[in-house]
């Protein structure tokens, strides 16, 4: 028995989805309305199951069981909580195997590193540490040793998504510095014009 199809997910469509546009990686167009649809399946939505007998779907006494489906034999525990899962539940990543939930939460919590989707920019914090307060001068006075701060405890830190080098937080080194060094200036200056003359 054939799975039933996916439909395009447009109201006035609802026209079958071919399996040639399930699980791509961009937007294709409905083949009926032309509306852009990306939709990712389990693989099980493709596996035919032989007639007459369940294969490896049916627990036999002594087998550990799904924890998710307990009609269903397991293949595996779950790398992220121990769980054992069915074929279905089963979600590999990168070699790793995990449950359902452990990716659900792995995705949310950042847990799973190759789940990442976002970064914090430290280099783009350091340069406007280091920038941003010039229109307010007296500021610098706590954002430059700051900007320098962020440079050097992020320096290792993963830049984004997007490799990029480590210019920015060589430029708000920079920048903060010669705010440093402006505000010494500006201090010995005062200090010296309140010292009496000998």
């Amino acid at each position: 028995m054939s799975p039933a199809p996916l439909q395009c997910p447009k109201p006035q469509c609802r026209a079958p989805l071919p399996n040639g546009l399930l699980n791509q990686p961009d937007l294709l167009p409905c083949p009926k309305c032309g509306t852009p649809v990306q939709a990712e399946v389990f693989p099980a939505l493709f596996r035919v199951a032989a007639p007459g007998h369940g294969g490896d779907l049916v627990v036999v006494d002594g087998e550990s069981t799904c924890f998710y489906h307990p009609g269903k034999k397991a293949v595996r525990p779950c790398e992220g909580c121990g769980r054992f899962v069915c074929a279905l539940c089963d979600c590999e990543l990168h070699g790793q195997h995990f449950c359902p939930t452990c990716l659900d939460i792995g995705k949310r919590k950042g847990k799973i590193k190759s789940l990442e989707n976002h970064r914090i920019l430290h280099d783009s914090i350091a340069i406007t540490l280091a920038l941003a307060p010039l229109m307010v001068w007296p500021i610098t006075f706590i954002t430059a040793p700051m900007a320098i701060y962020w440079s050097i405890r992020h320096w290792n830190s993963p830049r984004g998504l997007i490799r990029r080098g480590k210019a920015r937080y060589i430029w708000a080194i920079i920048f903060a510095s010669l705010e440093i060094a402006g505000w010494l200036i500006v201090i010995f200056t005062i200090f010296n014009s309140h010292r009496p003359s000998a």
